[in-house]
């Protein structure tokens, strides 16, 4: 046998195998997202805490992890629905990030966490939420900070979570949940 002929036969199996290898191995997300930090909480000072809607005040000496990143995006993306309003004087008090507009109750809008919102390249883009068996399209308007949060900027609420989808109530109402349980809902979503 001539020693090419092998050495090429060999290469050939070796080759083969990788492939068949690689077939069942399972793949290590390289995209994982992990905190990028923590921070201690600070009671806010009296009255400039909002707790409308579920709303929570940050904590004297709980720490809190930061994300700069959400896990990646696919076609059905896993994520906590929660609920916001993003009417003049509701939840966040400020204006929409994305436009500098308020939004009434009754409009499908929603605000991502910070690596999901990916510095404002998803403002005013329609995603959609599907939960409770149901499905519904919503425009991003805002961005639910997972960087940064217990001080006046943040309205001295926790960081957001890294998955999680803040949406008006009536993303709630169209999904069909119960506004006595309008607080967290396991939700997929895509980019519409």
């Amino acid at each position: 046998m001539n020693i090419h002929f092998a050495s090429s036969i060999f290469l050939l199996i070796c080759f083969q195998f990788l492939i068949i290898i690689n077939l069942f191995i399972p793949k290590v997300d390289t995209c994982a997202c992990h905190s990028s930090g923590s921070i201690i909480g600070k009671a806010p000072p009296p009255g400039t805490c909002n707790l409308e809607d579920s709303s929570a005040c940050c904590v004297d000496g709980q720490v809190y992890d930061l994300y700069d990143c959400s896990p990646p995006v696919k076609r059905r993306t896993k994520a906590n629905l929660t609920l916001q309003s993003f009417d003049y004087g509701g939840d966040k008090g400020r204006p929409a990030e994305c436009d500098q507009k308020y939004y009434e109750d009754g409009d499908l809008v929603v605000a991502l966490s910070t690596g999901w919102f990916d510095r404002e390249r998803r403002c005013l883009k329609f995603i959609n939420i599907r939960g409770n068996g149901r499905r519904v399209r919503a425009k991003v308007v805002d961005e639910c900070v997972s960087s940064g949060g217990c001080d006046d900027a943040h309205d001295y609420e926790p960081p957001c979570g890294n998955t999680i989808v803040r949406a008006s109530k009536a993303v709630w109402s169209a999904l069909g949940v119960p506004d006595t349980q309008w607080n967290r809902l396991d939700i997929h979503w895509s980019d519409a």
